[in-house]
């Protein structure tokens, strides 16, 4: 299923329109389907499969090893783009332990160290998480962006964001396999090697 409502003159969809949709979505299917807002665009967000799943639990490992004074929060709603006009569920987000403790569905964007997409095999990831939600977590600042590119092999690490132009000033990519360094605030070494068991 894939939704989508493209700005127009006619029917502009607003945030506080895509958040009550996203609400009785979740509501009325058992939150089988989320919604993000990316763009101007509702778009559904794809159920994880088993190696995503993986690569998220992979992930976390790492980062409890590396970094044990910080969470790596599963899919918690962001306000993200300029002017907090988006609304992202990132596959995961790396902040402070208990950062969004309180905090409601769409959390904003400050104090989050890394955003964290792994990409699903669908029609609309490269326009989803090349394009689109880089864009968005630089508009919102967030400091790093992780890139876990199942179909490419490849992780990609975006920083040094430009809020005022949306994009990522630097963007290094590393095979499934290499050793992959994170900066500050982050400052993580990853050993890609156990992705190349997630390639399908």
């Amino acid at each position: 299923m894939t939704v989508m409502a493209e700005r127009t003159d006619a029917t502009e969809v607003t945030v506080e329109m895509f958040e009550i949709i996203a609400r009785h979505v979740a509501t009325g299917t058992e939150g089988a389907v989320r919604l993000e807002f990316i763009g101007g665009r509702i778009e559904e967000k794809r159920v994880p499969d088993g190696d995503h799943t993986s690569i998220f639990s992979w992930l976390l490992r790492r980062c409890m090893q590396s970094r044990p004074e910080l969470d790596l929060a599963p899919e918690q709603g962001l306000k993200v783009e300029r002017y907090r006009e988006g609304r992202a569920r990132p596959d995961a987000a790396l902040v402070p332990a208990e950062h969004f403790a309180g905090q409601g569905e769409w959390a904003e964007p400050d104090g989050v160290l890394m955003t964290v997409e792994v990409t699903s095999h669908d029609r609309d990831t490269d326009r989803r998480d090349r394009k689109e939600k880089p864009a968005a977590y630089a508009a919102a600042g967030i400091p790093v962006y992780l890139l876990i590119d199942r179909d490419e092999g490849t992780v990609t690490v975006f920083t040094n964001p430009d809020a005022k132009s949306a994009r990522y000033r630097d963007i290094h990519s590393a095979l499934f396999g290499e050793s992959v360094s994170i900066p500050e605030p982050v400052g993580i070494v990853l050993d890609t090697e156990k992705l190349k068991d997630y390639m399908r």
